[in-house]
């Protein structure tokens, strides 16, 4: 006798968790965090327009994984943002979730205590409060939108987003990007011809869509898009080849102007461009500071793999032996090391604002 039809033969079992409204309403934002989010949200998009001429600096751990040692490098991090702020918009990079092609860690929301067992409640309150936290310390936060759901649970609390290299060849990170209500940066495909496939992304992002989704509630939706019109470039390297030089820059100014979209470009001076050496991400931010001493208009910022002790570690098995400050997934510059680079980053913009006379 055949055995009977099992349309959930390859799931072991299924988890209800929370809802996004039920999680917001577990930490909901006040009146106050909500208009210091609009104001974060709205200076960004000054930025990327022009009318607001700083350089946007997204600085932060790889990942988080560890509160505690995130909350000293916010402290420092927001105090720095405040004195810097007439020439930098410092947004600190937090990456709660990490793509990953084979086994290893997912992240903190899926996997907050690092042993595999997916406490993606515990995650994903625990998250929330961080950036809670953030808020109060008025920093804004970026990150990268991984997960299509995830936006629902955490997107309110965030003022920058980014769609990572595998995810921007995706058409339904495209779909997101296009209701998101925030900034969001493509980061370039890898693929041959990538520059153009990344404009043509941006392109469909500013868009309106139709899209499944899960809304608020945690029921499957239809969401209903206008169009995400600052959509931007993230210039992450190709491989292990970099693309932040003046020739490369050209080359992506030329792929957004063909698909008609902004020439809008922000680059990540860790990954492919630093050739994945924690040290080299402070050549290739002097490399874009030169290109602006020399007049180029379309690189408004630069990320950087940040974290208060220097390189990184692997995740052992007795947790209590994690190094503190020193980041669990790609190698960081250290917080010296940031604070030396950002100052500098800060003078040498304003002597050219000063030379343009702002």
């Amino acid at each position: 006798m055949a055995a009977p039809f099992n349309p959930n033969q390859c799931i072991r079992s299924i988890d209800e968790i929370i809802s996004p409204a039920e999680l917001r309403r577990f930490d909901p934002l006040l009146p106050q965090q909500e208009r210091n989010i609009n104001q974060f949200r709205k200076t960004i998009r000054s930025i990327l327009d022009g009318t607001d001429v700083r350089l946007l600096a997204v600085v932060g751990p790889c990942s988080i994984h560890d509160v505690e040692g995130a909350d000293e490098y916010a402290r420092k991090l927001a105090g720095l943002a405040h004195e810097l702020s007439e020439s930098l918009y410092i947004i600190m990079r937090v990456y709660f979730e990490k793509p990953r092609s084979a086994h290893g860690w997912s992240g903190f929301v899926t996997d907050p205590y690092m042993d595999g067992n997916f406490h993606v409640e515990d995650g994903l309150k625990a998250a929330r409060k961080f950036l809670h936290h953030l808020l109060r310390m008025e920093l804004p936060a970026g990150t990268e939108a991984l997960d299509p759901i995830m936006p629902a649970y955490l997107g309110d609390l965030f003022s920058w987003m980014c769609i990572g290299q595998r995810a921007a060849e995706a058409n339904a990170h495209r779909q997101i990007a296009s209701g998101l209500p925030m900034p969001v940066g493509f980061k370039n495909s890898i693929r041959p011809d990538g520059l153009n496939f990344t404009a043509q992304a941006i392109r469909s992002a500013s868009r309106p869509h139709d899209y499944l989704g899960v809304n608020q509630e945690g029921k499957l939706s239809v969401f209903h898009t206008t169009g995400n019109e600052y959509a931007h470039l993230v210039l992450r390297g190709v491989g292990e080849s970099p693309n932040y030089g003046s020739t490369s820059i050209n080359a992506a100014e030329d792929a957004l102007e063909r698909a008609g979209v902004p020439q809008h470009i922000i680059v990540d001076a860790s990954h492919g461009n630093a050739d994945y050496e924690a040290s080299r991400q402070a050549d290739v931010v002097h490399d874009v500071l030169a290109q602006i001493e020399n007049g180029n208009t379309s690189i408004v910022g630069f990320m950087l793999e940040s974290y208060l002790g220097w390189g990184s570690q692997g995740i052992p098995v007795d947790r209590s032996k994690l190094e503190y400050g020193v980041s669990v997934t790609d190698p960081c510059i250290d917080w010296d090391t940031t604070e030396a680079l950002l100052r500098e980053a800060a003078e040498r913009f304003q002597k050219v604002r000063s030379d343009l006379g702002l």
